[in-house]
């Protein structure tokens, strides 16, 4: 097989597997916890992964700040050495584990309910019987397609749908809360992005 041919092969199987993700109401409930606690009474976002999916987290703690969202990204094996400091009364935890037994983020949710019983835990995981999932308040399930790569282990496939799951939260939330460009041009400056938010704001003054 050429690369070509292995491209539509690979997109065709990615495509596949995000029309494949789950819909459900549990969507909602996870916006609605966001929108209670970050918005209404001023907590913020904490996101965690361990490895790959870690990454994923990154990127959705950054995309929510930048979107009137306040986030920030917790290593699961740095809060065992004092990041778990970040943690406040009203924040939420999103939490990502493709397999829903990454002993490092199981760790970090018995540690943060040390410290507040009752903070919510949405969870990203391709697994619904999990420890992970099992802890949750809000399960999300990515609906567990195999990963392209040909040893079937890279996480690829995974996640791409954990990237697409939390723009579904983001988006949703930044609908909820009443995003505007205004908002976007006054958290973000610089770029394209900046130049872009801040003319189409001058141009509606």
């Amino acid at each position: 097989m050429n690369v070509k041919d292995s491209m539509r092969k690979i997109l065709e199987a990615e495509s596949k597997a995000i029309m494949a993700i789950p819909v459900t109401d549990d969507y909602e409930k996870a916006v609605n916890i966001i929108v209670e606690r970050v918005s209404r009474r001023g907590g913020k976002l904490i996101t965690s992964g361990m490895g790959k999916a870690g990454q994923i987290a990154m990127n959705i703690a950054t995309t929510f700040s930048s979107t009137g969202t306040p986030a920030v990204n917790l290593h699961p094996a740095e809060a065992q050495h004092g990041d778990l400091g970040v943690l406040q009364r009203n924040d939420v935890m999103l939490l990502i584990s493709n397999s829903g037994k990454t002993r490092e983020i199981l760790e970090l949710v018995q540690l943060a309910r040390v410290l507040y019983p009752d903070i919510p835990m949405i969870v990203i995981t391709g697994n619904p019987d999990s420890p992970l999932a099992r802890m949750a308040d809000v399960a999300l399930f990515t609906g567990g397609a195999p990963e392209v790569c040909p040893l079937g282990l890279t996480p690829t496939t995974s996640t791409t749908m954990m990237t697409v799951m939390g723009d579904v939260l983001v988006v949703n939330v930044m609908e909820a809360i009443g995003f505007t460009r205004a908002d976007y041009a006054r958290r973000h400056h610089g770029g394209y992005l900046g130049q872009v938010s801040k003319n189409d704001n001058q141009a509606t003054d």
